[in-house]
């Protein structure tokens, strides 16, 4: 919110909450900064058919992603939308169908995207300075806490509970759900593959330049460590598999030793030499171990707002450094390592259908169904 509010020739006009303290609060900070005040709105659907609304900014728990961008989209809006890009794979296609039937400017908050030293890396690997690439790994490592439920209760005063569920599955009130345990549940979200995983698959794939979908993917791991009501693991290891390429992802979310010195980051190989990226800086090393070159900026949090606004203006989906279809790209490699833990199986990947050659992960692909006023649409 306050990254757009700092861009030039961008108005903070409305702010849409289910929780009546936070829009009130949000909207006081928006008045201080910028002197204009915005409209309070609880329910997404009154901005809609407003036609002063030129973009809509989403940032809520992942089972909301989709379906806001894809109304967004069928109402002649723009929409900024936080990673991962949807809560599944079906509603991710959909979000993209969306997108491009109605031509709108549709990005995902993964803002590294958008950093000049990532760009750096990708050029210098695609000039052959590594040689050969075949190789990749991202990775977390961290300790988180455990996730332990309150007991269900009735919903207090102040929020719209019923637009809270939205699209996922009906379920009494509970106030470690709604306070942030949601992302560990499989009804609300995508577990750490899709919160922080997503971030480093993606730069780890766009600098390898695999910008399509891998034809397979295996995962093992499992909760190990916490013994609490997360329903995600805690440990993960997923390969994808492309014709000429292997990307892996590690995640140990109870171990705090680092890999290269780096919590969270990844690492190409090439047959000359390697690539180390964090959030903020590269280095390439050679076969010897030694740094022959290297480049550091912000995390790309200011370029990439300010990437969106400008295709907003200049209506070139080409220009956005982290369009719809490559966010979903990403977040549907999130959903399928997930899907692959689930099944425990190792599962080939139809990029033109979407789907596995597995029933039982095909399961897996959307919910099986959405509540009464927040089904997906079909998009033809």
């Amino acid at each position: 919110m306050h990254t757009f509010a700092a861009q030039e020739g961008c108005a903070i006009t409305h702010i849409c909450d289910v929780r009546d303290e936070v829009r009130k609060a949000r909207g006081k900070e928006m008045e201080k900064k910028t002197g204009l005040k915005p409209k309070l709105v609880r329910d997404y659907r009154e901005l809609l058919d407003d036609d002063s609304i030129d973009a809509f900014m989403v940032a809520t728990p992942d089972h909301w992603h989709a379906l806001l961008t894809i109304e967004g989209c069928r109402a002649g809006k723009d929409v900024y939308v936080e990673k991962p890009a949807s809560h599944n794979i079906v509603e991710g296609k959909v979000a993209v169908a969306a997108a491009r039937k109605h031509g709108r400017m549709v990005q995902m908050g993964t803002q590294i995207r958008s950093a000049p030293f990532l760009r750096e890396a990708r050029e210098y690997v695609a000039s052959g300075a590594l040689g050969k690439v075949i190789s990749g790994k991202a990775w977390e490592t961290a300790r988180n806490r455990e996730v332990h439920l309150a007991k269900d209760s009735e919903p207090p005063a102040g929020i719209d509970y019923n637009l809270w569920l939205g699209p996922s599955t009906q379920r009494d009130y509970n106030a470690s759900i709604v306070g942030g345990a949601w992302r560990w549940l499989f009804d609300y979200g995508t577990g750490d593959l899709g919160n922080d995983g997503v971030h480093r698959i993606d730069y780890c794939r766009y600098v390898m330049g695999l910008d399509e979908f891998p034809e397979a993917i295996s995962c093992s791991g499992g909760k190990f460590f916490f013994e609490d009501d997360q329903e995600f693991p805690d440990t993960q290891f997923v390969n994808y598999d492309y014709p000429n390429h292997v990307l892996q992802y590690e995640m140990r979310l109870w171990s705090k030793p680092k890999l290269f010195g780096q919590g969270e980051g990844a690492a190409i190989y090439g047959e000359n030499g390697w690539v180390l990226l964090n959030n903020t800086s590269w280095k390439a090393y050679d076969a010897a171990g030694k740094i022959v070159k290297e480049g550091k900026s912000s995390v790309g949090q200011n370029e990439h707002v300010r990437n969106f606004l400008d295709a907003v203006r200049n209506r070139k989906q080409d220009s956005l450094n982290q369009e719809i279809y490559s966010g979903h790209v990403s977040s549907a490699m999130c959903h399928a390592g997930n899907i692959a833990w689930r099944t425990g199986k190792k599962l080939r990947f139809d990029p033109k259908t979407e789907t596995f050659d597995d029933a039982e992960a095909n399961k897996l692909l959307g919910r099986s169904e959405s509540r009464e006023g927040f089904e997906i649409p079909e998009i033809s």
